[in-house]
């Protein structure tokens, strides 16, 4: 599956609108998510991905866009927005919602994830091989994640595991904060919306993000200290699902289905993480552009911090166990498919 620029769209759905004669859309669908109109998911993945759809659809399917919660409620409530047929399509964080996607944490693990793009498919065919219970409610178009994220430290530098302790630190995620807590940090959630002036007040001393959030955020002006990690795997990621109202789906008339199910699955997984790993070096240019200094965990402290945070990948596997599910055979399973999609 190939995306286009917004041009290349207008051309094709001009084309095809001028040989045939412009339907009126059958089928209008709202899209909700929880990112402002600039931000790069919706103006590089979700309004090109729904005009897309609409071209090919000839005119038939009319997706219409609400960014920034636009349609009510707050991001831990989209997944349930679209269960329930409050959104036909919804994009967000699986991670919002703790304990209903439990089998996709396994890629929020300390040193599980590649490349944005080998991890996002890794995800996809794991989901659609381990997650279907999860899954029932809603149509699956796809999950992915971002590129493996970094420290963004405001005052100090960081070198070493001893370096983070006592420092404020906003975790990514529940299996995270657990993990920079076994370091000794001070661990904190909040929304992404209020880091910047967390940083700035000195609420917080380190965001533990993408370079992707820390772009739009600013987050680059408001730090000194960067420190990526140099090994086979990065410290961690978040996982995103991209679903569709089951009922809306299957109402659909199988042409139509069709369209969708060409803009879903492990080609669509496999563009957006394309699209977050390319952002990722493109707004960490900001960051170096700023002056700002960076940091490298690799070699022997890159070993230090994996053997330190083993444990956080052992006491999941028992948690998993404890839940019935097989812990250590998903685990392997999803370090399989990494590695997997890192050598296509």
């Amino acid at each position: 599956m190939k995306y286009l620029g917004r041009k290349g769209l207008a051309l094709i759905a001009g084309t095809v609108l001028s040989v045939n004669a412009i339907a009126e859309a059958e089928f209008t669908l709202k899209l909700h998510h929880m990112l402002p109109p600039m931000a790069m998911a919706h103006a590089q993945f979700l309004e090109p991905w729904a005009e897309k759809v609409e071209a090919e659809s000839n005119g038939r399917i009319d997706i219409e866009i609400y960014p920034a919660m636009q349609l009510g409620g707050k991001p831990p409530q989209l997944f349930d927005q679209v269960r329930k047929g409050i959104s036909d399509i919804t994009w967000t964080v699986t991670g919002y919602t703790p304990g209903r996607f439990p089998k996709s944490t396994v890629f929020e693990l300390p040193f599980i994830p590649g490349t944005a793009k080998a991890t996002s498919l890794a995800l996809q065919e794991y989901a659609q091989t381990e997650m279907q219970d999860e899954m029932k409610d809603v149509h699956l178009l796809a999950m992915h994640t971002h590129a493996p994220g970094s420290l963004h430290s405001r005052d100090k530098a960081i070198k070493t595991l001893e370096d983070i302790e006592s420092m404020k630190v906003r975790a990514p995620n529940k299996i995270m904060n657990n993990a920079f807590r076994s370091l000794g940090a001070n661990t904190t959630f909040m929304p992404v919306t209020e880091m910047a002036s967390a940083i700035s007040k000195g609420v917080l001393d380190v965001a533990v993000l993408p370079y992707e959030v820390v772009l739009p955020m600013k987050i680059h002006e408001l730090v000194d200290y960067h420190t990526e990690f140099k090994g086979d795997r990065g410290l961690y990621t978040n996982t995103f699902i991209f679903a569709m109202n089951k009922d809306v789906y299957e109402d659909l008339p199988a042409d139509l289905q069709k369209v969708i199910d060409d803009n879903s699955g492990l080609a669509l997984a496999g563009h957006l993480g394309t699209l977050w790993d390319n952002y990722e070096v493109a707004a960490r240019d900001y960051a170096v552009k700023e002056g700002n200094h960076f940091d490298y965990i690799e070699g022997a402290e890159y070993e230090r911090w994996k053997e330190k945070l083993a444990p956080i990948t052992d006491e999941w596997v028992e948690d998993m166990n404890d839940d019935d599910y097989d812990g250590q055979r998903l685990l392997d399973k999803a370090h399989d498919l990494v590695k997997k999609y890192e050598a296509m």
